[in-house]
């Protein structure tokens, strides 16, 4: 007990402290619409400049899966005064490091850098946002890059496929059913005009944001961004159609099979997600930590843990995750890979039955303080980093939050009663919302060339 208060006494302590020391989000928007965001950060002469773009795979359209993330690879690929590779080359002869990412929701691209290299990699980004061009032969080049991603990262992980297919089958409507790499089929199929149009209807001023974090002047960022963004010619932002999921009317399952040494299995519930403006996401976010957010937490010791069970233990793992925070809905998900000697039916009943207990009973009031405790300690500490700084900032831009949802999430999720974690484990874990996906293991082949790994770290 002492030892979670003091815990609890450091998570506040440090949060008191981050939110008094830490000078003020700064932002200021381009007459283009460009916004620009900055967070000064004077402990070391580093900064961390970003790009984000709110276009990621949920803005694709059927046939095109996987055209966001091509485009990413292809900003790398030059301009009409940069040839292919010339950006990396420039950055790391500034003393800096960069890459990119795309996911769901955005794509995002960085540099970390001396903070007095900022000017010069804001012209580069600048740049490569308005005058990306390459040939059709280098687009080509690439696309085999991201096939050969694709192999390595998804179709030779039997629970990368699994998880794909799950998506696939969870949602009907929303964009978030398809792969953020792409189906191979929608690959082989990609053209350079299916980039160009993308990067021509999406990469427009008003649908962009640069964030700066570091040893910087806001007002100097601001001036910069103006010099070297604000002459990018403004163009309006598409409309976005909705795609709402139709509601679900009963529970969906899918076996899966595929070369593996286990079995698999993994419960997909769909949940509100935080723009849909009540505290249920944040009690969903705090029973996910309850079951499965610390070391020997409710999972861990109900399922892994053999206290005298018939047959030991049921599951070799087992795991909870609540989605907070995406334009497009979410999910809580439960997985778990069966004990020698039981089934994944017999893991699904375990998790879903340790759901039903905290419905049935709560929780108690030190797994409330212990997990709150642990989330406060977390946000706060990841800031140390600027680099987690830029994209806690990025991140909330694209999803149309204040820049202090940080801190708004912090206060609200402190706020949470056991009463109301109860109510949601109640809530929300019925069969209509629910598709379960079963990993069936299938003999292993020897002969199998694995593909090429790809370099250390590449996101790109």
């Amino acid at each position: 007990m002492k030892r979670h208060l003091l815990l609890l006494c450091c998570g506040l302590s440090a949060l008191a402290h981050a939110q008094t020391a830490a000078p003020a989000v700064t932002r200021c928007d381009l007459p283009n619409g460009m916004a620009v965001i900055v967070q000064p950060d004077h402990r070391a002469p580093t900064a961390v400049h970003m790009l984000w773009v709110r276009a990621g795979s949920i803005d694709e359209m059927d046939g095109t899966s996987g055209v966001a993330h091509i485009l990413e690879h292809m900003m790398f690929k030059g301009t009409p005064s940069l040839p292919p590779g010339e950006f990396s080359r420039r950055v790391a002869a500034l003393g800096g490091r960069e890459n990119a990412f795309t996911a769901k929701d955005n794509t995002g691209y960085y540099q970390q850098i001396p903070a007095t290299k900022l000017e010069a990699v804001m012209q580069l980004e600048a740049d490569r946002f308005a005058h990306n061009q390459w040939s059709d032969d280098e687009f080509k080049r690439e696309l085999e890059v991201v096939k050969e991603e694709r192999r390595m990262r998804t179709e030779e992980s039997p629970r990368a496929l699994l998880n794909e297919a799950l998506n696939a089958t969870v949602f009907m409507a929303s964009s978030y059913r398809r792969p953020v790499v792409g189906w191979m089929s929608d690959l082989d199929a990609m053209t350079p005009d299916d980039a160009r149009a993308f990067y021509q209807r999406w990469y427009t001023p008003a649908n962009a944001a640069v964030v700066v974090a570091g040893d910087v002047d806001p007002a100097q960022v601001c001036q910069l961004a103006s010099k070297y963004y604000g002459s990018i010619p403004a163009r309006a932002v598409p409309p976005r159609k909705p795609r709402l999921e139709p509601l679900q009317a009963g529970i969906k399952r899918m076996d899966f099979k595929a070369p593996a040494e286990q079995a698999y299995v993994t419960l997909a519930f769909k949940i509100p997600g935080l723009a849909d403006d009540n505290d249920d996401a944040l009690a969903l976010t705090v029973l996910a930590a309850v079951l499965d957010g610390y070391s020997g937490a409710r999972l861990d010791r109900a399922l892994t843990q053999e206290h005298g069970q018939p047959g030991g233990p049921v599951a070799d793992s087992a795991g909870a995750y609540s989605g907070l925070i995406g334009r497009g809905p979410q999910l809580f998900i439960l997985e778990g890979v069966p004990a020698s000697g039981h089934t994944t039916e017999q893991v699904e009943a375990a998790l879903r039955a340790q759901v039903a207990l905290v419905a049935q009973k709560g929780v108690t009031e030190a797994e409330l303080n212990r997990v709150k405790t642990q989330w406060v300690s977390s946000e706060v500490y990841k800031l140390d980093s600027v680099m987690n700084q830029a994209r806690e900032l990025g991140g909330h831009w694209v999803q149309g939050l204040p820049l202090d949802t940080n801190r708004r999430l912090i206060e609200r999720l402190r706020a949470i009663t056991g009463a109301q974690v109860q109510a949601v484990a109640a809530r929300y874990f019925g069969d209509d919302l629910l598709t379960v996906a079963a990993l069936r293991p299938q003999p292993l082949d020897p002969n199998r060339q694995k593909s090429r790994a790809l370099p250390t770290g590449d996101l790109r």
